[in-house]
């Protein structure tokens, strides 16, 4: 079976010495290689960053949407508001 190229931009960071001492342990501590652990924090900081976009485009959709905002403000699901 053919790999397929995938194109790949190369980034490289100066961290503080005791930066890297922690990322070094994290890493190990999760049977990974420093590049994978920085790689997959990265990637999660990205997909939380994106969830929130997402979340506020639809806060502004329930403000601008009658229906979305009658669903969303209800005395039965009122009782979340406060948790």
């Amino acid at each position: 079976m053919a790999k397929i190229a995938i194109q790949r931009e190369r980034l490289s960071i100066d961290v503080l010495p005791e930066e890297h001492r922690q990322i070094k342990v994290y890493a190990a501590l999760h049977g990974e290689t420093i590049c994978k652990y920085v790689l997959e924090s990265v990637r999660e900081r990205l997909r939380r960053e994106n969830e929130m976009k997402e979340l506020s485009a639809l806060a502004m959709h329930l403000e601008q949407d009658p229906l979305l905002k009658e669903l969303w403000n209800n005395e039965k699901d009122a009782a979340y508001d406060t948790l």
